[in-house]
């Protein structure tokens, strides 16, 4: 009789084990999603930094995958931003410009990230998921256009860059707001701490959504601001390249904090972590950040501008130790995540596609944008267009070259380059390749035209109101 019992006992947890293991498997991936702030490739170890020390993100590379062809969509913070949460080109919608025509939003703008848009928050809310950000959101600081009006369900973090302080428009701006949710609670914030607050805010939400699929997107503030680059007191004066490099080591702390949050609560193997950057360091002195090995500073459509270091760790999925030199975008992500999870996609037109092929298997480096183009936009000009190895910076006449200065190209004519195997771009070959001149500039107009007729307008707010401390 004994022995009979404890068969049934032991068959009885063979059953709760089956099940547990069968719940685990269909349950999607934990996301969380590290965006910071005008950071270089070269900023990071893995991806050639000597100066900062890096070994929670080079962890993630070596556990995981290093892309080495990934793009955001613009070189400046809100319309990389804007085509990070709509899988959009910024032009697309609406927002490659601000309200005042500038290339970014500022207090008070006019413009922000039209609501009727499907986010990146929205659509993993359709598939159950709990969402969070802390830090940057930078997409609108009128309440129609906060974070937890495009699917988050907490907001903790400042609504627009941390340099834009009062101090700067001192009639116009308030004080740098703190914001949990749609409540200023402090002004102005101390800058220095952002990262590490928005890091503990950040593990509090996991440890609060352990047992279901859940959405954290971090876009820090550092290195943010040339002018201000400063770390939280523990990290200044500690690295090897001044305040720009306390931040980045003190970046490396909050990943290795979250990580840490994961492994504790069991949760890591289940977990896709990305890391990234949303544009190229300004400029390439090492006390401001290192775009190497690509040519260019931050801000413009270089290569030094919009190709950025970004790793991804997934260990139930993704094989450790990969490199892919796919071409790979921001607006990917959303589509990708779609799949993953099993959400609803959205429903209007956009322009990222579904990698999880890339992210899974060593397919080599095809892409989808081979056949597309991926273009490059400063605000509403198209400057560039990359298929396969191939770049070519588009001719612009004098009047275009005035309004906006080529990242390469002074001479008005076509520049290609191959900048899969030469990422200095040293070598300009289009007298060698003109097949490959005519293809680009073919894939160039059909990108013009398809998203000039599909455009969307952004949100707008005809009398803006400051946020200010209640």
């Amino acid at each position: 009789m004994v022995r009979l019992l404890s068969l049934a006992f032991v068959a009885g947890l063979c059953f709760c084990f089956s099940k547990t293991a069968q719940c685990e498997e269909k349950r999607p991936p934990n996301i969380v999603l590290f965006f910071v702030d005008n950071l270089g490739t070269g900023d990071i170890g893995c991806y050639g930094s000597d100066l900062h020390r890096t070994p929670h993100i080079d962890r993630l590379a070596a556990e995981g995958l290093k892309l080495t062809s990934f793009y955001v969509a613009s070189g400046v913070c809100t319309p990389s931003r804007a085509a990070l949460m709509t899988g959009c080109y910024p032009l697309r919608v609406d927002m490659h410009v601000s309200g005042e025509g500038g290339v970014v939003l500022r207090p008070l703008d006019t413009k922000g990230l039209n609501p009727t848009e499907t986010t990146m928050a929205e659509t993993l809310k359709s598939a159950g998921y709990a969402t969070g950000i802390f830090g940057k959101w930078h997409l609108g600081d009128q309440p129609q256009f906060l974070p937890t009006r495009q699917g988050f369900d907490t907001f903790f973090g400042i609504p627009y860059s941390d340099d834009m302080v009062k101090e700067l428009k001192p009639d116009i701006w308030p004080e740098l707001p703190l914001m949990r949710d749609e409540t200023v609670i402090e002004a102005p914030v101390d800058r220095d701490y952002l990262v590490r607050r928005c890091t503990e805010e950040t593990i509090a939400f996991i440890e609060k959504n352990k047992d279901r699929p859940f959405f954290a997107y971090v876009p820090h503030t550092m290195p943010g601001s040339t002018n201000h680059p400063f770390a939280s007191p523990a990290f200044q004066g500690k690295s090897k390249n001044g305040k720009y490099g306390d931040s980045v080591e003190e970046l490396d702390w909050s990943t290795g904090q979250v990580m840490d949050a994961l492994k504790r609560l069991g949760i890591d193997d289940n977990t896709l972590v990305i890391w990234t950057s949303d544009n190229g360091a300004p400029r390439r002195n090492p006390r401001q950040g290192s775009n190497a090995p690509y040519q260019g500073d931050g801000y413009n459509t270089s290569e030094g501008a919009m190709r950025m270091p970004c790793v991804m760790r997934w260990p139930a999925k993704i094989a450790a130790g990969r490199t892919s030199d796919a071409l790979c975008s921001t607006m990917d992500l959303l589509p990708t995540f779609a799949k993953l999870t099993g959400a609803k996609a959205p429903q209007n037109e956009i322009d990222g596609h579904d990698i999880a092929s890339i992210l899974f298997a060593d397919s080599g480096d095809a892409s989808p944008w081979d056949q597309d183009g991926f273009a490059f936009y400063q605000m509403d000009q198209l400057q560039a267009v990359r298929a396969g190895q191939w770049k070519l910076y588009l001719p612009l006449g004098p009047q275009e070259a005035k309004r906006f200065p080529p990242a390469a190209n002074k001479q008005g004519s076509p520049a290609l380059y191959d900048v899969r195997h030469d990422l200095h771009e040293d070598h300009e070959a289009s007298a060698e390749h003109p097949e490959v001149v005519a293809q680009l500039t073919k894939l160039a107009e059909q990108i013009r035209q398809e998203v000039s007729e599909e455009r969307r307008p952004a949100g707008k707010e005809e009398s803006p109101q400051g946020l200010f401390m209640q």
